[in-house]
């Protein structure tokens, strides 16, 4: 019994000591558990976090309604060198899935303009931005803060869809009761336009545009 169990013994060190000489652990790597990456975290957006899609909104509507803004108090405006930016998690963007990169001459390139007959009502957004106004607590002249689509129509952003408007105040050194003056106008224009021309894609722009409009045009080389 004795002898029988000594040689068991062996058998059973011989095959510890081989499976830990297997070839994967022998050239220096370290093998990764199943369903992780042993080079890092990829995916990431601008931010640093986790790339995710824009969401996609009912689009255009023939009639609209008032839609139910984020808690008062609860979203919160970030700033790039004093221009405001939207909070992400209250207002991530969305877009119309009537506008597609197949028919962008048919929707926002045509001919004769796209935006003004699917825009909603004032009767609509001027009870939303009170509303989103108390979301982001903006204490401003509401007449200086444009209702924003950070998506904007031009792009093929959602008409209505809460988490596609926000307040956006005015930019810095602007004059109390002077009306709506931002700078993220002229860069929402310039991306139309590349888009329209072919220089850029759809789905591009308006990536670029939810990530940060301040560098939208620097990222995708258009300025």
């Amino acid at each position: 019994m004795r002898s029988s169990y000594r040689a068991a013994s062996s058998v059973l060190f011989a095959a510890v000591f081989l499976a830990g000489c297997s070839p994967a652990a022998t050239d220096g790597s370290t093998a990764s558990p199943a369903g992780t990456s042993a080079t890092g975290p990829s995916g990431t957006d601008a931010r640093g976090g986790p790339e995710r899609a824009i969401a996609v909104g009912a689009g255009p509507q023939t009639t609209y309604t008032v839609q139910k803004q984020p808690p008062a108090g609860s979203c919160h405006f970030r700033h790039d060198k004093g221009e405001p930016l939207e909070d992400p998690a209250c207002t991530p963007g969305a877009v119309s899935p009537a506008v597609t990169q197949a028919n962008l001459k048919s929707t926002i390139c045509r001919k004769g303009g796209y935006t003004s007959g699917i825009r909603p009502s004032t009767s609509v957004t001027g009870k939303e931005k009170a509303l989103n106004a108390a979301s982001y607590g903006y204490k401003g002249p509401t007449g200086d803060a444009e209702y924003d689509h950070l998506i904007s129509l031009q792009l093929g952003g959602d008409p209505n869809d809460p988490r596609n408007l926000w307040v956006e105040p005015p930019d810095p050194g602007h004059k109390a009761d002077g009306g709506v003056n931002n700078r993220k106008d002229p860069v929402e224009t310039k991306l139309h336009t590349a888009v329209c021309a072919g220089k850029v894609s759809l789905a591009a722009a308006q990536k670029a545009i939810v990530t940060d409009w301040t560098t939208a045009l620097s990222t995708l080389g258009l300025g």
